[in-house]
């Protein structure tokens, strides 16, 4: 669903975000010449400029970059060329030249900034996942997503998670099951909270959070999908892989463990050591360090 979500909601959000920044109702028609300081310009005059990183980083944003100058270009007439050297998910050095770009002065100068914005922030996500993936390279275990995204930039920062080399979880409520403590407490427990999940969707999998091995056993014995050990020990995580792999070759069931809570860069080989199949991390995309980019004129 992740590729089909990112055509509109690339378009969507620049346009959201260059009006945001010219002071233009969402509805309203994007005019570039809400932008004061570059009317001090000639319309006439061309430029062109380069876009270096300052820092190492994995690239991503091309797509946001180029939609940011068309939907301009559209509303005002003018042609921007950029030429890029980096492909999104690509590792580049400090100082690197990411991309050149030519055309209107003014058109350049007002779409600097949102450019530039989504660029360096979807660029640290990838980064930011890129490093949680070198510290799994050695095991099984793949590392996952969450829903924990800046609010209207779900797709984007999915995307850049994928970019730094891993998985996307669930894009929404929509997709996939997640049963936690407050649907199993209203559904009157794990058993019958996964056989309605069953019954209304069976076509898309079923998770469920556990926060003890009491939980963990009523939940293999529903036949959940993915169990995800909420703030669970190491000592318990070993524990429940043994009980898990048991249980599954016991009854002919391929239930995968999920380690969530409190995941830092530190504890990530600590727990793909105990043997769980994934990893999920909210802080990929809920701390978010921009790479540090810079647009400078010729």
């Amino acid at each position: 669903m992740l590729p089909a979500a990112l055509q509109q909601d690339i378009r969507h959000s620049v346009s959201l975000a260059l009006k945001e920044d010219l002071g233009i109702a969402p509805l309203a028609e994007l005019d570039a010449s809400f932008d004061v300081t570059a009317m001090l310009i000639p319309a006439e005059n061309s430029a062109s400029a380069t876009v270096v990183t300052r820092e190492e980083c994995i690239v991503c944003g091309v797509a946001w970059v180029n939609e940011v100058f068309k939907q301009l270009d559209e509303v005002q007439g003018t042609e921007t060329n950029i030429t890029w050297f980096v492909n999104d998910g690509e590792r580049v050095k400090a100082n690197s030249v990411l991309f050149e770009i030519s055309g209107n002065a003014r058109i350049l100068l007002t779409g600097e900034r949102t450019a530039l914005n989504f660029l360096q922030s979807l660029s640290g996500t990838a980064t930011l996942t890129a490093s949680y993936v070198a510290e799994l390279a050695d095991g099984k275990t793949k590392l996952l997503d969450t829903r924990k995204t800046i609010p209207g930039l779900r797709s984007a920062q999915k995307y850049a998670v994928s970019c730094g080399g891993g998985n996307n979880h669930r894009i929404g409520l929509f997709d996939a099951y997640l049963i936690k403590e407050n649907h199993i407490a209203a559904c009157g427990g794990i058993d019958k909270a996964v056989a309605t999940a069953r019954h209304n969707k069976p076509e898309i999998k079923v998770e469920v959070e556990v926060e003890s091995m009491d939980e963990l056993n009523q939940a293999l014995t529903a036949g959940c999908d993915i169990i995800m050990l909420d703030n669970f020990t190491t000592a318990m995580i070993e524990q429940a892989v043994h009980i898990t792999e048991t249980y599954n070759q016991q009854h002919n069931q391929a239930t995968k463990l999920e380690v969530s809570g409190n995941m830092t860069i530190e504890t990530l080989k600590e727990y793909t050591q105990a043997g769980v199949d994934y990893i999920s991390s909210g802080a990929l995309t809920k701390h978010v360090k921009a790479i540090d980019l810079s647009m400078r004129f010729s």
